[in-house]
């Protein structure tokens, strides 16, 4: 990532100092949860699904072409919320997601950070989009989940609650009884950034390219990492 997208040493300080409370979004900041298992295969085999049934029509064309699995969830849940027909496509996505949990590429420096946030007292939550179940399963493989249980929350059948809706960061925060000041939301998507601002927790984008950066950036977020290892530093120091 460009050097000029990097905030300063001092920012990055601060934001960790008054968090007592660290709001983690999974994919992207912890792993790359499609790594060896493509999101784009599975967003087809969805629509592919819907088709076979006789949904062709439930889709728009943008949609269909979006080869984002969540755009598909979430298009069906505006046409037929609470259905039997989203809780069968929810699942259907769920166990993707726990195929793809075994190859999933760890984020550099996030194991580490992780488990030194933990060690210097403070508290971590999971706030995402994916399912919890592939969460911890992913956690268990790294030995990370005592960091983070019980303070696991994802995606549910109410699917309008996926982020921007800040209804996941909410339930951390409660759960966990914390200020949305003395807290930090890390997360790779301009979605993290607006759930984020609607819950009033201070934001830190990571971004592992250029592409990621720009649109975090363009979405307002005025701290954003293309690495973990200075946040590791900083809470080491």
């Amino acid at each position: 990532m460009a050097e000029d997208t990097e905030p300063d040493t001092e920012k990055i300080r601060e934001l960790i100092t008054r968090a007592r409370v660290v709001l983690w979004d999974f994919d992207g900041p912890i792993c790359r949860l499609f790594a060896g298992h493509s999101a784009e295969r599975v967003a087809t085999e969805l629509v592919e699904w819907l088709e076979g049934r006789g949904l062709h029509g439930l889709l728009t064309e943008p949609e269909r072409q979006s080869l984002d699995p969540h755009v598909v969830l979430r298009a069906v849940d505006r046409r037929h919320p609470g259905s039997d027909l989203v809780a069968e496509l929810e699942e259907r996505l769920t166990q993707e997601e726990l195929r793809a949990a075994s190859s999933a590429m760890p984020t550099a420096y996030a194991d580490p950070l992780i488990r030194t946030w933990t060690a210097i007292g403070s508290r971590l939550a999971i706030a995402t989009n994916n399912s919890p179940r592939v969460v911890r399963k992913y956690l268990m493989s790294r030995d990370l989940v005592s960091c983070f249980t019980p303070h696991i929350y994802g995606r549910t059948q109410d699917l309008h609650h996926l982020k921007p809706h800040p209804h996941c960061l909410n339930r951390a925060l409660s759960a966990m009884g914390a200020a949305p000041s003395a807290s930090l939301m890390i997360g790779d998507a301009p979605s993290d950034l607006e759930a984020a601002l609607q819950a009033g927790v201070p934001f830190l984008g990571y971004a592992r390219n250029g592409q990621k950066a720009k649109l975090l950036m363009e979405a307002g977020a005025d701290a954003v990492v293309g690495s973990l290892e200075p946040l590791l530093k900083s809470v080491r120091g």
